[in-house]
């Protein structure tokens, strides 16, 4: 028998319902339910609405009823659509030259760069590294965040990218946390590999694809378009043979140069991350698309350099997501809500726009249709932060925790 329970009151409660999915917003738009409550049916969200009504409701359905004294906001629990947090090792060295003026390649030739990280998760066993994934998720979920994509491509072999990715499998049933793999074994031609780019990728379709398959392991596909890893042309056919295989697309795009937010919308990717480097025209292409870009502040943060056009995304129509990009070179922070605020600050996100972009935008970037969104028939995730006015989160730039963190129906 599922358990049933009602919390509240709410001083305010934020649906997030009834928003569209793609375009700019204002606060206006926001569903701000006041003195609300919620009725949980075992994981699930039965209704939302006036507590005194939902209270006589509970009554009849005999609910256990907990009852919030003090000041609350409630809103969906938040959504991280992009994160590398299943990896070994530190990068501590590569931020210190970075910050010193030394240059990516200078990094990468003094044994530094997303090679480093590869060698050290390869030196860790799938033990070793699901209770590294464990920790990683388990600190985001005390910080609000409910779902977690995880990537995998720091092992760049068949054999290393299957352990990284049964570690997060074997993970996600360790953590209260959803965690959510994506293969990234196109992250980069390993050093290690005598082949060609092109050889790199057919192996690594032919040989992992169909163990992804089989084992359940992710139905996701991930690469790294750039000059320093795969160019459109030589990505199409790993792409292509994603797609033959059931395989749902996302693609790192347009973080340094232009050309991968093109390959997204040609294969119907969820979503293109990264894309500051995006121009006018890869801006319009995504915005007509029903392609999610997810902008990556905590990379603009650790490396530098300029964000995400998130504005002129929404303002042309389009869908924005935000991501952490929670990994150990770029963004090591992994602190979402903190990067989100820093990211609306410079890109002049209303805060109905940010909230969006951390729940329902951010689950459609994952495919997600049963979560971002609190009403009947969701999931019951959700965060209760003590304040009385839901723009405080934000103001706080991250520094206000959530009082109480709810998954599936369970205060975590």
């Amino acid at each position: 028998m599922k358990n049933t329970i009602l919390i509240g009151p709410f001083t305010q409660l934020l649906t997030l319902d009834k928003l569209p999915l793609k375009g700019a917003l204002i606060d206006e738009q926001l569903e701000l339910l006041g003195n609300a409550g919620i009725l949980i049916e075992g994981n699930e969200i039965l209704e939302v609405g006036e507590y005194t009504v939902l209270l006589e409701k509970a009554a009849l359905l005999n609910a256990e009823i907990i009852e919030l004294i003090g000041e609350y906001v409630a809103l969906p629990g938040w959504i991280d659509c992009h994160t590398h947090i299943c990896f070994g090792g530190s990068r501590a060295k590569d931020f210190a030259m970075r910050n010193a003026g030394k240059s990516y390649l200078e990094i990468a030739q003094s044994g530094g760069g997303i090679w480093d990280t590869v060698t050290q998760t390869r030196n860790l066993n799938q033990s070793e590294l699901t209770e590294r994934t464990i920790a990683n998720a388990n600190r985001h979920l005390s910080e609000g965040v409910t779902t977690i994509e995880v990537k995998s491509g720091y092992g760049l072999t068949v054999a290393e990218e299957l352990k990284m990715l049964r570690a997060i499998k074997e993970a996600d049933q360790k953590t209260e946390a959803d965690l959510y793999p994506t293969c990234l074994a196109a992250h980069m031609k390993p050093r290690d590999f005598e082949g060609s780019n092109s050889e790199y990728l057919k192996l690594i379709s032919e040989q992992l694809f169909p163990i992804l398959k089989s084992e359940n392991l992710t139905n996701r596909i991930d690469s790294f378009i750039e000059k320093s890893a795969f160019s459109p042309e030589e990505i199409e056919l790993y792409y292509q043979k994603a797609k033959d295989l059931g395989f749902e697309i996302t693609v790192h795009a347009d973080q340094f140069t232009a050309g991968g937010s093109e390959v997204a919308v040609k294969f119907g990717a969820k979503s293109a991350d990264h894309l500051e480097a995006s121009g006018e025209s890869e801006i319009e292409l995504l915005a007509k698309s029903e392609t999610v870009a997810v902008a990556l502040p905590g990379a603009s943060i650790g490396l530098g350099c300029g964000f995400t056009p998130a504005r002129k995304i929404l303002d042309l129509g389009g869908s924005l997501a935000i991501g952490s990009d929670w990994n150990p070179g770029s963004a090591p922070m992994g602190d979402l809500v903190t990067q989100a605020s820093i990211l609306a600050t410079f890109e002049k996100l209303s805060t109905a726009e940010v909230l969006a972009a951390l729940t329902f935008r951010a689950a459609a970037a994952l495919g997600l249709e049963d979560r971002g969104i609190l009403k009947a028939g969701s999931l019951a995730d959700f965060n209760l932060y003590p304040i009385a006015d839901f723009r405080e989160i934000l103001y706080q730039q991250g520094k206000m925790k959530p009082a109480q963190v709810w998954k599936k129906g369970n205060k975590i």
